[in-house]
């Protein structure tokens, strides 16, 4: 199910005395209806409006609202859910072979019993059964097994969000500051520098899962047109030990030539992403390297380097940009560390045999008390157990589908260009400049008033009249014909005045600045 809005509403009933007439004759159909949707739900997990009137669970598109897609969960309310789906169960069609022979042989052990004892054998029947203490003790170190690797396995798994996290943060922060400056970078060049970054999850997806979207040039099933196609070669080995792999790193290495060994030719179609997202000039010679995600940034680690030294473009500005190109170009090396360096075959393989054994011997164990029950039983233990086992196993690469690389990609896509003509809004302050610019020749004018005032001020004489005021109990001026003198004084133009707060003694002090008009000489 792909990732979609959560809306909430809540259906409110109104009194049936409020109700028009043509709804009061459908309340009953309503009823039934809300029942049928309560029991949809119940067994198919459907979101449905409930007839006590609860919020509807509603899925919706994010990316049409610009959500964050986000991967569905399960609460402890949706068990009967849950429970009704298991046949649906991605884990059990993968265990779903060991978990069959299991339970098919739990069967059979029991049947034998069940024979043997109806036979009149009784005494062999009883060689069939094992006391219970030795699975009992076991069962505590093979829980520690599963545990460990399944922790070890979810370690990955973190691990390998966090590093996509880092290249999420990384293409961000690196397409803000290329188009802060632009103007020393060019339009042109930014434009590049934002398509190559765009492009480079892709890259490193197709490096960390390959053939994904590769086509053997060979294939009868899809036919390749030359216009639109490109020829690349596999970029990936079988494993770390890949003996054709390290003899042709070894001429590479002694002789300095990319390989050209005859090996398996793909093509892929340049329409596509990621290679639409590339720059004309770079999609055939980043087909034919070897590293492409890499390729990616050493083309633009080499447009940051070329943009020339300016006033506003520095060499401090130079390193930052290229700072944030290092990060992509190590997540690269982080994403291949998780992605070629597995679980310790011993131990995998350890822990797999100890599984084993301890279910093909747990029968013996409990045949005696179950009887027939015995295949079940067997069917719901090695089903749990399996289970644990393949989790480990499935996010022990998150790359390989565990981690939904294919999001995180059309996210960066999509703040580096999809949606570029909103976002550079963001670096438009010609109206904050304009606005700011009449604020200050605001303020320079009220400054040369200020001044012109203050030339005038040394010809001025000031003086400062106090006038006590009486304030009763309630805080009401007693003096009133004191307080119609003072505010006949403050009305004229040439008065300032300001009252004090109210004193501990009830007084307030009234200060006025009385200015003369200067002296004119005859």
């Amino acid at each position: 199910m792909s990732p979609k809005y959560i809306e909430l509403f809540t259906n409110v009933d109104t009194l049936d005395d409020d109700r028009p007439n043509n709804v009061n004759e459908t309340v009953d159909d309503d009823e039934e209806e809300n029942s049928r949707r309560w029991l949809a739900w119940m067994t198919s997990g459907v979101g449905s409006n409930t007839p006590r009137g609860s919020a509807e669970v509603i899925m919706r598109d994010p990316v049409a609202l610009g959500g964050l897609p986000r991967a569905e969960r399960y609460a402890s309310r949706d068990w009967l859910h849950n429970t009704i789906n298991m046949p649906n169960s991605v884990i059990l069609k993968s265990v779903r072979f060991p978990v069959l022979f299991m339970t098919t042989w739990g069967f059979c052990i029991s049947l034998l019993h069940r024979m043997l004892k109806n036979g009149g054998m009784e005494e062999v029947a009883s060689k069939l059964c094992i006391p219970t203490a030795p699975h009992s003790l076991m069962v505590s170190a093979l829980g520690l097994l599963l545990v460990f690797r399944t922790n070890s396995a979810y370690q990955r798994f973190s691990e390998g969000r966090k590093i996509w996290e880092e290249i999420l943060s990384t293409a961000r922060d690196l397409s803000r500051l290329v188009k802060l400056y632009e103007g020393p970078i060019g339009s042109s060049k930014l434009r590049r520098l934002n398509r190559l970054l765009a492009a480079f999850p892709y890259l490193l997806r197709f490096r960390i899962r390959p053939n994904s979207i590769m086509k053997k040039i060979d294939d009868p099933d899809f036919t390749r047109d030359p216009e639109f196609s490109l020829i690349l070669y596999q970029d990936h080995a079988i494993s770390d030990s890949d003996a054709e792999a390290a003899a042709v790193a070894s001429d590479e290495e002694t002789t300095g030539i990319s390989r050209r060994r005859p090996r398996e030719l793909y093509w892929v179609d340049k329409r596509t992403l990621p290679w639409r997202l590339l720059p004309s000039q770079a999609m055939e010679e980043c087909a034919r390297a070897q590293n492409r995600p890499l390729w990616v940034c050493d083309r633009m680690a080499k447009e940051l380097h070329s943009v020339p030294d300016s006033e506003y473009f520095t060499a401090r500005e130079r390193l930052a940009l290229l700072s944030k190109v290092d990060k992509l170009s190590g997540t690269i090396g982080s994403c291949e560390r998780i992605h070629q360096t597995v679980v310790p075959l011993n131990y995998a393989r350890h822990a797999l045999r100890s599984l084993t054994m301890w279910l093909l011997s747990l029968p013996f164990a409990l045949v005696k008390d179950l009887g027939l029950m015995t295949g079940p039983t067997l069917f719901l233990i090695s089903w749990m157990l399996f289970g644990v086992y393949e989790i480990g196993y499935s996010i022990e690469d998150p790359f390989q589908g565990t981690l939904r690389l294919s999001i995180l990609c059309d996210a960066i896509r999509r703040d580096v260009l999809g949606d570029e003509i909103i976002r550079n809004t963001a670096f438009n302050l010609k109206n904050e400049d304009k606005a700011a610019k009449i604020g200050g020749e605001s303020k320079l004018e009220y400054y040369e008033e200020d001044d012109d005032d203050d030339d005038l001020g040394a010809e001025e004489e000031i003086s400062i009249e106090i006038e006590d005021i009486i304030i009763d109990e309630v805080g009401e001026i007693v003096n009133t014909a004191e307080e119609n003198e003072a505010d006949s004084i403050i009305d004229n133009d040439s008065d300032v005045g300001f009252v004090r707060p109210p004193q501990a003694n009830g007084a307030v002090v009234q200060v006025k600045e009385k200015q003369k008009e200067p002296s004119v000489s005859p």
